[in-house]
């Protein structure tokens, strides 16, 4: 596999600063350690701050939304692996204006751990914290056990609807409480086509067979739920809109937003493709689809595939979808 890299050590390091020097308007280091990130005005005076982390590779997720309107900054591993709890405590220390950081993160133990550990360490500086964690991955655990399920693209739904309550000047418990409902009304489903090479030891997160599909994988090439031979896109779709739609409940006359989200090295054309069937499959159903973002949003590095993300929405919830958000990587005006 071909890299467009210097060396596998400074991989991260590198894409850091190549994303720091292309908007220095939008963000900033507040401190010595570059793979603690802010939005530029991070720290306001009575706006409640939200710090997200994990491990480098999932471009945009996480550092892609830091900016107005979404997260107030974020702490940044290794490729696939957590950040520190010291680069989440420094994080947390750059965005605390006084009103309390919410952490909004994905549902991996490394990540997990050190969010509490940094935790305790605000405590102690009197920087009062609430935790939200991302849980949409409905392939990793069958919904009696949602609490344990991992956080993958959907969590983009959070970010947004947070972002938008701490923007308007919500105190942190709503803004935690904001969080909490739209990752409890956000179902996720992927699939795998090709795996995603690590940097730093040139072997594939998973095999896959010529002509062979994976239904269910996990951003870091976590097992899935089925595999067998490709199907088509209709297919596809089918497979992961219905289990969404079971997963959510649905039901006619529902509202929801849609992300198709590809994974990496897919195509904006096949994306587009799977949203046709979406939205065929939902109205087929009764069910209105208000909002619909389809690209990448949260990939794998070069892993070819594609995930679908629904929320069900009520008027709140799609107000704050619906509000301004600006960073380096994506804008909604």
């Amino acid at each position: 596999m071909k890299k467009i890299i210097n060396t596998p050590e400074a991989f991260v390091d590198e894409m850091i600063e190549g994303i720091l020097l292309a908007h220095p308007d939008q963000l900033r280091t507040p401190g010595d350690d570059p793979r603690v990130l802010v939005r530029a005005d991070a720290g306001a005076p009575g706006r409640v701050g939200i710090v997200t982390g994990g491990g480098s590779g999932h471009l945009p997720l996480f550092k892609g939304y830091v900016g107005t309107g979404l997260c107030s900054g974020v702490a940044i591993g290794n490729v696939f692996s957590s950040p520190s709890s010291q680069q989440v405590f420094e994080a947390t220390q750059a965005v605390d204006g006084g009103a309390g950081v919410l952490y909004l993160y994905g549902n991996y133990g490394g990540d997990v751990f050190n969010f509490d550990l940094a935790a305790d360490l605000s405590e102690l500086e009197d920087i009062t914290t609430r935790t939200v964690v991302g849980r949409d991955d409905v392939a990793s655990q069958p919904k009696e056990r949602k609490a344990d399920r991992r956080g993958v693209a959907g969590i983009f739904f959070a970010y947004k609807a947070a972002g938008a309550a701490a923007e308007r000047g919500d105190d942190l418990d709503t803004v935690a409480a904001i969080a909490e409902d739209v990752v409890e009304h956000t179902a996720t489903m992927g699939i795998g086509l090709s795996p995603t090479i690590l940097p730093t030891t040139a072997q594939p997160s998973f095999t896959l067979e010529d002509g062979e599909m994976e239904i269910g994988i996990g951003i870091h090439g976590e097992p899935g739920i089925h595999r067998g031979m490709l199907e088509t896109a209709d297919q596809i779709a089918d497979r992961i809109v219905g289990a969404l739609v079971a997963d959510l409940e649905l039901t006619a006359g529902a509202r929801v937003a849609v992300l198709v989200n590809g994974m990496g090295a897919t195509p904006l054309e096949e994306l587009y493709v799977l949203f046709r069937r979406v939205h065929q499959v939902l109205s087929g159903l009764e069910v209105t689809i208000a909002r619909s973002y389809v690209g990448e949003y949260a990939t794998s590095l070069e892993m070819a595939g594609a995930s679908i993300s629904l929320l069900a929405l009520d008027d709140a919830r799609l107000a704050l979808l619906a509000a301004p958000a600006r960073s380096p990587f994506f804008e909604e005006v």
